[in-house]
């Protein structure tokens, strides 16, 4: 990756940290990495606030550059730094949201005179804003995301289990490129690429926090698919992360085996319009939670608010960030005070379920820009009938 596009990425975690007087950084994480270095070592970034980011790498062992030094441990830093004349920090910060407690205690260890703060939250405070390079891997990856998903009628087979449907979509979206992983923040969710929820199954709870759920085929994995035969009058939804080339651009588009009862292309057109609403009014300044409002206004005019985002167990949120991780900041959700700015990205996903046939509704992704919002994701967006 060119080197003044990471300098930019960098400067903006200065700038953030400069705001709390923090004059050091220690990254490790693979997220952090892939975003301030370029790619994923295993080994750690220093990034001072006055002076140049170095990196201290364990493996790959083919690393050059004046500001790469190969280590075996961390506790190697605090000499190498002292003989590139680096002084040691007053105040650094950790990736405290996401180290192992024994790890975030080894490092703060190395130096023992310095306040240690807890730097997640600056540093995905810096993600939530795309420079003009990230969104352009967007664009990218949203081409790639709808070239497969254009391909979907074409390996739909009659009998086919939501299971075996899913392994031909997964098939399309690799044959474009996809890395297949799907990243996501924190610890508390999982899934594999995605999801592709059929008929009633979309209204499975899950644990996780998306925005529907599905009982998966394991306790081992409790979402998406549990090998539901695809029959006449059900809907399916295919919701894959389209990672692309790091990004996790988000698409979600729903199909029919033969026609649906009229219901479901109502409630279909109504996720539709929220999508237009919610895109016509989005810009800088507006607030997370005024579009969440909106969108719950509209389906509750519409007569589908029991069933949106959800039955039983229904998700509180219409949208949420994307980059390096699938749950980035903005979230549109009630309460969040947060504002839109240029720059973010994020996934707007109103959905609804029909009993007995299944999920519908639209998932986008966009690019917030100083006068509104521009769809990433370019793709068919009424229900496509799979037998016709």
């Amino acid at each position: 990756m060119l080197q003044p596009e990471l300098k930019l990425r960098r400067d903006k975690i200065r700038s953030l940290m400069a705001a709390q007087g923090i004059d050091a950084a220690l990254i490790t994480c693979n997220v952090n990495l892939l975003y301030t270095y370029g790619t994923i070592v295993s080994g750690y970034l220093y990034l001072p606030l006055h002076s140049p980011a170095l990196v201290f790498f364990k493996r790959p062992n083919n690393i050059t550059g004046e500001y790469a030094f190969p280590v075996r441990k961390p506790e190697q830093i605090v000499d190498l730094l002292k003989e590139q004349g680096v002084p040691a920090p007053t105040k650094l910060m950790l990736e405290g949201d996401e180290l192992p407690y024994t790890e975030y205690l080894r490092l703060s260890g190395l130096f023992p005179d310095a306040e240690i703060v807890n730097g997640t939250p600056i540093i995905r405070e810096a993600r939530s804003i795309k420079t003009a390079v990230e969104i352009e891997m967007f664009r990218r990856s949203g081409i790639a995301h709808a070239k497969a998903y254009s391909q979907i009628p074409e390996v739909y087979r009659a009998g086919m289990t939501d299971f075996e449907f899913s392994i031909e979509v997964e098939r399309l979206m690799r044959l474009q490129g996809s890395l297949g992983i799907f990243r996501v923040f924190g610890r508390s969710m999982e899934i594999f690429m995605g999801s592709v929820l059929a008929g009633d199954n979309a209204a499975y709870p899950s644990p996780f926090d998306f925005a529907l759920g599905g009982q998966g085929l394991d306790y081992a994995l409790p979402v998406g698919v549990n090998k539901t035969p695809l029959k006449e009058g059900q809907s399916v939804m295919v919701d894959l992360g389209g990672n692309f080339n790091g990004y996790m651009g988000d698409m979600s588009r729903v199909f029919s085996v033969g026609k649906l009862p009229e219901e479901a292309y109502k409630a279909h057109q109504v996720c539709l319009d929220i999508q237009e609403r919610i895109a016509s009014v989005a810009r800088p300044g507006v607030r997370c939670e005024d579009l969440y409002n909106t969108a719950i206004e509209m389906v509750t005019e519409a007569g589908f608010a029991d069933n949106f985002m959800g039955t039983g167990q229904q998700a509180r949120f219409i949208g949420h960030g994307i980059g390096l991780e699938i749950n980035e900041a903005p979230v549109l959700a009630p309460r969040v005070k947060q504002e839109l700015q240029a720059g973010m990205v994020f996934a707007l996903e109103p959905k609804i379920i029909i009993p007995g046939v299944g999920p519908v509704g639209v998932e986008n992704s966009w690019v917030v820009t100083n006068e509104g919002i521009e769809k990433l994701t370019i793709c068919e967006e009424s229900i496509i009938n799979l037998e016709a």
